[in-house]
């Protein structure tokens, strides 16, 4: 009776617990492998977005300031989906400084993190790297901290 019980409690502990992030490894426009791995430690950002995308335009200045002024050290990685081609991303990386990795990505790729209803969408992962929360529409620099100093992680 006691090893059912230790059992049910064991299984209902591995339920609750996060589930770890897929790994994902990724290139940006210019040309270095991003791996999941290669951030252990650190908070990442992973942020789909599109030129054409009002809200992301409107997003972009905050995820600027998060990757250089976050307090508890930040990791912006953007991709782009739904482009017409990839000069066009090129071009709008360099209008909006973006200075942080860019990603040529796909539909595909954003189902490979979860998917994604709408744009822009982003996915927090904790130090650990577990995915901590996802964001549906633009943010700010404050909600992301936010969600940040209120995690476990």
């Amino acid at each position: 009776m006691r090893f059912a019980t230790w059992l049910l409690i064991a299984c209902m502990g591995l339920a609750l617990a996060p589930a770890p992030a897929h790994a994902w490894t990724l290139q940006d426009m210019a040309g270095k492998t991003l791996n999941q791995a290669d951030f252990h430690g650190r908070w990442v950002l992973v942020n789909f977005w599109a030129p054409w995308c009002q809200p992301c335009k409107q997003e972009i200045p905050e995820l600027v300031r998060l990757e250089h002024d976050a307090p508890y050290g930040l990791s912006v990685i953007g991709i782009a989906v739904s482009y017409r081609n990839p000069q066009s991303v090129i071009d709008f990386v360099r209008r909006q400084h973006m200075d942080y990795p860019v990603v040529l990505g796909s539909a595909d790729m954003a189902a490979g993190f979860g998917g994604i209803r709408g744009l822009p969408t982003s996915f927090l992962y904790g130090p650990d790297g577990h995915m901590v929360h996802r964001f549906e529409g633009p943010q700010t620099e404050a909600s992301v901290e936010q969600v940040m100093v209120q995690s476990p992680h």
